[in-house]
C-alpha cells in the first residue's frame, strides 16, 4: 500500500443487483464520501457501467474532494480479477457476462482500476480493517438475498482455478430436501436459507402474507412461533453450512455479514449451535463473528486493492 499524501484517496464502487454505491476511501479505510444510485439491471451492461462512472465522477467534483488516484470495483457476478472481465452473471444484470469491467471504467474515469467479485470484496474488508483484522486466515460468509463465501489467505482471495470459489449457497444442505434454488439446481443451501427463501418458508409453512424477511423478525419477536421456526430454520442451516466449511479450511476466524444477519440474536444461537455440532471437536472454538463494517465492507475492501495500484 502506498504512502500517500492527506489529500489523495482511492475510488471504490459496488455494483449490486439493485443499488450501486460508490465512494471514497483513504489509505486507512475510512470512507470519506458517498453516494449511490439504483442499479439499471434490465438496461444492460453499458447502462450499469455509466452510472458506476456517473457516481465517481460525482465525488471526484466535489469541491472538497480529495485527488482521485485509482478505482477499486467490487462486482456482482463471477470476475476474473486478472483481467477484470466479468465471466458469468445471473439474468438481474441483464447483458453483465463478457464486460470488460476494468477497460470500460478505466477509459471512462481515465484511472487504474481493480475488479473482485463483490463477495470477495466484502472479504477483503473484513480481514483488513474489520472482524477479520490480525487474521492469516478468513472464511467471509454473507447471507442476504444470495449467499456466497470467500476465503481470505494471507490478505488475498482464494479465487480458484475458474474464479468461481466462493459459491456456499450452491452446496448440498440436509435442511433444504429437494427445494429449488436459483442456480436450477435442488437442495443447496441458498434455498433454504437466503433471505428470499426464508419468506418462501414462511408462507409455505403456513404463515400466511408476509412483505418481507423484517416483517418475519418482527413476527417471530412478538412470539409467533411460525416465525420463529423459519428464523431458527436459517440460522441452523447456516451454522451448520459453516461447520463444513470450517472443517475443510480450517480458518483462524469466520465472519458473517449480509441483510439475513439482521434477524438477531435467535438466528444468531441457532446458528453457532449448529455451527459447534457440525465442526469438529477442535474447532469448536473458532470465532464466528459479525461483519463490522456492513454495508461499507465491499467498498472498503475494493478501496484495498485500488491502492495497491498507486505507486
Amino acid at each position: 500500500m502506498s504512502h500517500a499524501s492527506d489529500d489523495t484517496a482511492v475510488a471504490a464502487v459496488d455494483i449490486g443487483g439493485t443499488k450501486t454505491a460508490a465512494a471514497l476511501v483513504d489509505a486507512f479505510g475510512e470512507v470519506v464520501a458517498r453516494t449511490s444510485a439504483p442499479t439499471p439491471g434490465r438496461a444492460g451492461a453499458q447502462a450499469i457501467l455509466q452510472t458506476a462512472a456517473d457516481l465517481v465522477q460525482r465525488l471526484r467534483a466535489r469541491e472538497d474532494a480529495p485527488t482521485v488516484a485509482a478505482l477499486g470495483v467490487g462486482s456482482a457476478g463471477v470476475v476474473d480479477a486478472s483481467t477484470g472481465r466479468v465471466l458469468s452473471a445471473t439474468d438481474v444484470l441483464a447483458g453483465w457476462a463478457g464486460t470488460d469491467l476494468r477497460g470500460e471504467l478505466a477509459a471512462r474515469l481515465g484511472l487504474p482500476v481493480t475488479v473482485v467479485n463483490d463477495v470477495h470484496a466484502h472479504a477483503l474488508g473484513e480481514s483488513r480493517w474489520g472482524s477479520g483484522v490480525g487474521c492469516e486466515t478468513v472464511l467471509f460468509l454473507a447471507v442476504g438475498t444470495g449467499i456466497g463465501a470467500s476465503f481470505i489467505v494471507d490478505g488475498r482471495v482464494l479465487a480458484g482455478a475458474h474464479s468461481v470459489a466462493g459459491h456456499a449457497g450452491h452446496q448440498p444442505s440436509p435442511y433444504a430436501a429437494k427445494l429449488a434454488c436459483t442456480c436450477g439446481g435442488r437442495g443447496h443451501l441458498e434455498a433454504v436459507a437466503s433471505g428470499p427463501a426464508l419468506v418462501a418458508e414462511y408462507r409455505r409453512r403456513g404463515g400466511g402474507p408476509v412483505e418481507d424477511l423484517r416483517e418475519v423478525a418482527r413476527r417471530a419477536g412478538e412470539g409467533d412461533p411460525v416465525a420463529a421456526g423459519v428464523v431458527a430454520l436459517g440460522g441452523a442451516a447456516v451454522g451448520s453450512a459453516l461447520g463444513g466449511l470450517a472443517n475443510l479450511l480450517d480458518p483462524h476466524v469466520i465472519v458473517v455479514g449480509g441483510g439475513v444477519t439482521g434477524l438477531g440474536v435467535p438466528w444468531w444461537t441457532d446458528l453457532r449451535e449448529a455451527f459447534r455440532a457440525d465442526a469438529l471437536p477442535v474447532l469448536a472454538d473458532v470465532p464466528v463473528l459479525e461483519s463490522a463494517l456492513g454495508a461499507d465492507a465491499a467498498l472498503v475492501g475494493a478501496a484495498g486493492l485500488a491502492w495497491e495500484l498507486v505507486a
